[in-house]
């Protein structure tokens, strides 16, 4: 994989009864198909920040996450390929308590492990304080000179890299519909989307705070909306309804999709669809932002709670 490589992701029209009821395209552009576990936007958000950690001739990448975070397994594996050493900072001192155990159970750390990634876990509270110039420093201390890529991959770079999503062949489409984490990826659609498209976010968090992180990165536009009745109860959270709709939307579309983002944002266009929030004729691509990875942590917590799991064949 060749973070300098120009991507372009085909998009693959989905057919539904209510799509056709409704007389409205729906398109998915699928970049989760970039790489397996540096997909998506994720790609995209450490793309151009890998290319200023070599341009600083650092050496090494740190960066932080929870638990189940695509972004650490991600900036593992993409170190790796661009010859980084990395170090994650996890949230949640109890996971490193035995480490072999963890390591056995949660699949997304065992990657990143196996990716070379060094973990160092730390208490929510200390988590909190991850941003300060102590931390920094203390990190620095322990770890020697690093490039530090925020939770999540967003910072300006991350948005350039964003930016690279939508292609010429995407001008046709009305609306551009996108999961929001940290709001980079939205951030980076905002700023190359045609005058004539409005881009919707899907926020997979709770809280009003995401508007103004988006709007750091972004030109002053009144081009985007954020929906923000579709996070099902706040990240990483879920109900059967959730998890029974990513099954159906795979056995009629064969699209996987992820419980954390992907999932929840294509819930909310089909729903909005089913409320005519859409004009007849609407034509709709929606960003399969990745995050497949995470579906089989996802999967041992249903199984241990009894469960419906996702299927992901």
């Amino acid at each position: 994989m060749d973070l300098n490589t120009q991507i372009e992701t085909q998009n693959q029209q989905v057919f539904l009864p209510i799509l056709e009821e409704k007389k409205i395209e729906l398109v998915i552009k699928r970049e989760d198909l970039i790489h397996p576990f540096v997909s998506g936007n994720k790609f995209r958000k450490l793309k151009y920040n890998l290319e200023e950690a070599k341009k600083l001739k650092k050496k090494s990448l740190l960066t932080f996450g929870g638990a189940f975070s695509n972004h650490i397994v991600a900036t593992a594996v993409a170190g790796k390929l661009a010859g980084f050493k990395t170090f994650g900072i996890i949230r949640g001192d109890e996971l490193g308590k035995n480490l072999k155990a963890t390591l056995e159970e949660n699949a997304t750390l065992r990657e990143a492990h196996e990716n070379g990634m060094k973990l160092q876990f730390i208490s929510r509270e200390m988590y909190r304080q991850k941003s300060s110039f102590g931390f920094i420093e203390k990190m620095k201390n322990k770890w020697g000179d690093f490039y530090l890529i925020p939770e999540g991959g967003s910072n300006c770079l991350a948005v350039k890299g964003c930016q690279e999503i939508l292609t010429q062949e995407d001008q046709d489409f009305n609306y551009i519909c996108c999961a929001v984490g940290t709001g980079g990826t939205i951030a980076g659609l905002i700023n190359s989307a045609e005058k004539h498209q409005k881009i919707i976010g899907f926020p997979a968090l709770k809280g009003n705070f995401l508007s103004e992180e988006i709007k750091k990165y972004t030109i002053q536009s009144n081009k985007w909306s954020l929906e923000k009745s579709y996070h099902f109860g706040g990240y990483a959270k879920y109900n059967d309804d959730l998890v029974s709709f990513i099954n159906s939307f795979k056995e009629e579309t064969d699209i996987l999709l992820d419980p954390v983002y992907t999932g929840k944002m294509l819930f909310g266009i089909l729903d909005l669809i089913k409320k005519d929030a859409f004009p007849e004729g609407s034509k709709i691509i929606a960003i399969h932002t990745g995050g497949i990875q995470g579906i089989k942590g996802f999967n041992q917590k249903l199984e241990k709670k009894n469960s419906q799991i996702i299927n992901v064949l």
